[in-house]
């Protein structure tokens, strides 16, 4: 599994991530807000699968790395 998701992309999955698991918690409270789970993990491994059958990548040139 190769990462492609760059700093940026993962401060704001982290971010959208925090403020949907925030409206589960304290604001209207359906299930919907369980879906920031999703960007904090994908955030949290560098690495995202709906961008892999694109070929797409949010990492400099210089960051790419293997597993």
């Amino acid at each position: 599994m190769t990462k492609n998701v760059g700093s940026i992309d993962r401060v704001l999955r982290l971010i959208s991530g925090l403020v949907l698991l925030g409206l589960y918690f304290f604001g209207p409270q359906t299930t919907w807000g369980l879906l920031g789970v999703v960007p904090i993990f994908t955030a949290l491994i560098s690495w995202c699968p709906v961008y892999v059958p694109f070929k797409i990548s949010t990492l400099k040139k210089n960051n790419i790395k293997g597993k």
